[in-house]
């Protein structure tokens, strides 16, 4: 790296780290109506800071849901490659409240971790991008590449804007590659680049029993529980090694090959490294596939939330007339979110029995699993230029988390995604005391000028 540009980057890490904890003050929670204010604000806040760091034609997109930012720069030339850059500013309810250490939205240093949410995910990981470019500029007044970014406001909530907005919009998007850090590498001194991620459908099950809630002296033993039914038919959905029940579940499923077995092997990762990251007393799932395997290349179905009656202080003895659940699939390639969406909901509906009803609500229509090939040369790139900052070569692996948009990127683009990520498996996504480690975030920025020179070799 040119001394100039090392210089300029080690004399403003204390400028950008002041900059993302400003950021990060914001409660950008998209899933919560009264925050939609907080993530309009959030995305103002990311409006001024790229003026500031030399991006042109910079846009607040307002939407019928929350708002997105565009902006670009392009005066690389026309034979120079476009990179597009994607990430999303706002971020998770932070409940429960009281198990956090610090306040999430007073961002708190703590040895070489920030802590608040939406650290890691995604403020954080996407500032590295906007602090890039801001680095070339100021020290090289030009990019090698031409840059685009686009940013969301709702991806905690569906993407359902963006969704809309790409494939209108594919001519001003059009780019030779995706690049998104929005996922983690395997700890400080192991770089990963992820090719596939799982694909996404959820509902909320809703079980009714009687018309309203029964004294539980006057009906109990004759009127059928509403919470007792719904326990019943959600533990119904799993037999006892995690297996999923529902018929037709693993019809489509990819089955993995020898080789990409092995390769997934090289994972330095397993059954006491997620114990020691989830705080489990034990793992569990399909034994005959290793932890980077269920949590990467298999479908699932989890229990994401379950209530019903009384649950304040005390007692109140009723036998409550409805009970609900929120469900999840966590989907690979090959499987399609309706099928999926019919054959659970059809299943759940077979479970049910005579003396309750069954509900299944969709909250919207899924997103596929997505997979790219890791040889192609926009992925080799991101994987010279973590070796480049980290000193490490990077491994090739699966992630079990999604990104909505991405199918919709390489659908309407064509253009390859490369996840280039810079968070670590316990950085505590979407519970309490998230973080960020700090070297990662310096790093990051690095790494992303290291990748934007590389693209500037094809």
């Amino acid at each position: 790296m040119e001394p100039k540009l090392n210089t300029y980057l080690h004399d403003a890490q204390p400028r950008q780290l002041a900059e993302l904890q400003e950021w990060l003050r914001i409660p950008s929670i998209s899933t919560l109506s009264a925050h939609k204010g907080d993530v309009h604000r959030a995305a103002e806040w990311l409006v001024t800071n790229m003026r500031q760091a030399g991006l042109e034609n910079i846009t607040l997109i307002d939407t019928d849901t929350q708002p997105m930012v565009y902006a670009d720069w392009l005066h690389a030339g026309s034979d120079r490659p476009t990179v597009l850059i994607y990430g999303h500013f706002d971020v998770q309810p932070v409940d429960p409240l009281n198990l956090w250490h610090t306040p999430p939205f007073e961002p708190t240093v703590r040895g070489d971790d920030l802590f608040a949410r939406g650290a890691s995910d995604d403020k954080g990981q996407t500032f590295i991008h906007v602090k890039a470019v801001e680095a070339l500029l100021q020290t090289t007044g030009k990019l090698p590449v031409n840059v685009k970014f686009i940013i969301e406001g709702e991806e905690e909530s569906g993407s359902g804007a963006i969704n809309r907005y790409v494939p209108a919009h594919a001519d001003q998007l059009a780019a030779d590659a995706v690049l998104i850090s929005d996922t983690h590498i395997l700890s400080p001194d192991q770089p990963a680049i992820l090719y596939g991620l799982r694909g996404m459908w959820r509902a909320q099950i809703t079980v009714t029993g009687a018309s309203h809630d029964l004294h539980s002296g006057s009906y109990g033993g004759a009127i059928h529980n509403a919470n007792q039914a719904l326990a019943e038919i959600l533990a119904a959905l799993h037999d006892s090694t995690g297996r999923v029940t529902v018929p037709g579940f693993y019809d489509d499923v990819r089955v993995l090959s020898a080789d990409e077995r092995a390769s997934l092997a090289r994972v330095p990762y397993g059954d006491k490294e997620i114990l020691a990251d989830s705080g489990a007393p034990a793992v569990y799932g399909e034994p005959e596939y290793t932890v980077v395997e269920r949590t990467g290349a298999r479908p699932t179905l989890e229990i994401n939330g379950m209530w019903g009656g009384f649950i304040e202080e005390g007692f109140k003895t009723v036998i409550p007339s409805q009970a609900f659940a929120k469900i999840s699939c966590r989907l690979v390639p090959n499987q399609d979110p309706a099928r999926i969406g019919k054959l659970v909901t059809d299943y759940l509906k077979q479970l049910a029995p005579p003396t309750v009803r069954v509900d299944v609500q969709k909250s919207h229509d899924g997103a596929f699993a997505f997979l790219t090939p890791y040889d192609t040369p926009a992925i080799q790139a991101a994987g010279r230029a973590y070796t480049q900052v980290f000193g490490t070569e990077p491994i090739f692996t699966l992630e079990g988390g999604g990104i909505p948009v991405v199918n919709v990127f390489q659908k309407e683009l064509g253009a390859p995604i490369v996840l280039m990520g810079f968070g670590l498996p316990d950085d505590n996504l979407h519970a309490p005391n998230e973080k960020f480690h700090i070297p990662n975030f310096y790093n990051g920025i690095r790494t992303s000028i290291a990748f934007l020179q590389e693209m500037a070799k094809l």
